[in-house]
């Protein structure tokens, strides 16, 4: 089974590319969906995140918003966050790829937003960066709720470049011209990979 690292700046697209990918009956892992798990209610993260940062905790859940705001007051709260959660997303991993491999994928997706700044790449049989211009990525950005340009450039200021993302890639999608063009490039991708040679 090949695994693909799925990764990409804020507003790249990355999140429709992975639907994509399932749409082709690809098994897709989506880590922020899990952190949204570890953090509602009764979340495995809840309890140890409560401890760190009281504030960010609302009715039992960890409110979003909240602990971003908490990070930008305190950066190194970062790290520390990091700690508590990654490792759950890591375990919950492990059990993705191995229900994927059981059940005879040929192809998985990890989708990890931050595979390169969390030094992930060795855990993956190859990498796809999902990518557009920084007009567009700003656009779609600010487009969401709650978004403002202070946020986004802090965000961005905790992701690699996307040229050094495009540069570490084995493949580059690039969601500038339209969906069904992104959709192509999946395609490609896949065919690629059914060869015998994978590549």
């Amino acid at each position: 089974m090949i695994v693909i690292g799925l990764t990409g700046s804020i507003a790249m697209g990355k999140s429709a590319t992975a639907k994509q990918f399932a749409a082709r009956g690809v098994p897709v892992f989506d880590s922020d969906q899990v952190v949204h798990e570890l953090y509602a209610k009764e979340g495995a993260a809840v309890p140890a995140l409560m401890e760190l940062v009281p504030s960010a905790v609302i009715d039992g859940a960890v409110d979003r918003n909240r602990l971003s705001q908490a990070v930008r007051e305190q950066p190194d709260l970062l790290k520390k966050i990091e700690a508590i959660v990654h490792p759950m997303v890591r375990d919950r991993q492990k059990i993705f790829l191995a229900n994927a491999q059981r059940t005879g994928a040929t192809v998985a997706v990890l989708d990890i937003p931050l595979l390169f700044e969390t030094a992930r790449e060795q855990e993956v049989d190859r990498i796809a960066v999902v990518s557009t211009t920084a007009e567009i990525q700003r656009e779609r950005a600010l487009q969401r709720p709650g978004m403002t340009p202070e946020k986004l450039d802090f965000i961005l200021s905790r992701q690699m470049a996307d040229a050094e993302k495009r540069a570490r890639a084995d493949y580059v999608i690039d969601t500038s011209i339209s969906i069904a063009d992104s959709q192509r490039q999946v395609d490609d991708i896949l065919l690629q990979l059914s060869r015998p040679s994978g590549s």
